[in-house]
């Protein structure tokens, strides 16, 4: 009687390989940029003084347009501005909601250069890309996550300002509702636009790979560059038409309640901002997969 014995092969007797991007999901990725961007004290904070200094400066316009309107009630009537239409206290009131953008947009700007250029100063960036094989993937994830926190934060700072807003209007009877004109689409697109803001200086932050690089890039982009427009469009017609495309103009033009005479509409604005982000993240992601970390 003989007894047939099997001797494992070595292949079989070799442990399973697991490729390293094993359990790699987006969903993931995406958790875990969250979960550094919301961890981080100072991008608390920063995150919280955008919304309070925009709910702020909207409170602050909110009581000038009443000192306008009780001042201009005790002029006589034939020098009084129009109770209603462009120019009047009433329709100055409505831009209220949005009125905190200039500087939101200045402090997140900060803030998604900060997040992504720190990573390359700190070398942080290349445990991501180890973590992250995929490059294209894990800045994705990234760029979502920034964008997502920036319309919160803008939509939630306008609606807020809207709320805020309206017992200090009740003053001098300029109060109005969310159905009215614009106001709702403004406040939408008050998150839209700093959802831009931010995917545009995440790129910026992406290329230059410096933080105080990557901010006053942007500050140039978005403060300096429409003043320089300014001063040149005496000089030639097309300057001032392409200045509407600049990226801080046409995403004044988004959140403007109405269309001023040579700015661009809301779809049109947001359409040219999409465009300069769609643009810069890509030229991001290709440099990103081209160069060493």
């Amino acid at each position: 009687m003989t007894t047939n014995t099997t001797t494992p092969t070595l292949q079989e007797t070799r442990p399973p390989m697991h490729r390293t991007d094993q359990g790699i999901t987006f969903g993931r990725v995406l958790r875990s940029e969250w979960i550094k961007v919301t961890t981080v004290p100072s991008t608390v904070i920063l995150i919280l003084a955008t919304v309070i200094v925009m709910i702020g400066l909207a409170a602050l316009s909110a009581w000038s347009f009443v000192v306008l309107a009780r001042s201009d009630a005790q002029l006589p009537p034939d020098v009084q501005v129009p109770a209603e239409g462009p120019g009047s206290a009433a329709f100055l009131a409505l831009t209220v909601p949005a009125s905190g953008l200039i500087f939101g947009q200045l402090l997140l700007a900060s803030l998604a250069v900060v997040l992504i250029a720190s990573e390359w100063a700190t070398g942080m960036i290349r445990s991501t890309l180890v973590a992250v094989p995929g490059r294209t993937r894990a800045l994705l994830a990234k760029a979502l996550v920034v964008a997502a926190i920036a319309f919160l934060v803008g939509f939630a700072s306008a609606l807020l300002s809207y709320v805020v807003a309206q017992p200090i209007l009740g003053g001098a009877d300029l109060t109005f509702s969310l159905t009215e004109d614009r106001v709702f689409l403004s406040i939408v697109n008050s998150g839209t636009y700093l959802a831009l803001v931010a995917l545009i200086s995440l790129a910026i932050g992406i290329l230059l790979r410096n933080t105080a690089g990557g901010i006053v890039t942007t500050v140039g982009l978005f403060f300096v560059l429409p003043v320089v427009v300014q001063l040149l469009t005496g000089l030639a017609g097309w300057v001032a038409d392409a200045g509407r495309f600049l990226p801080g103009e046409a995403g004044q033009a988004m959140v403007a309640i109405t269309t001023a005479d040579g700015a661009l509409p809301p779809l049109q604005g947001g359409l040219t901002m999409a465009a300069w982000a769609l643009v810069l993240m890509t030229a991001a992601l290709v440099v990103t997969r081209k160069r060493d970390v």
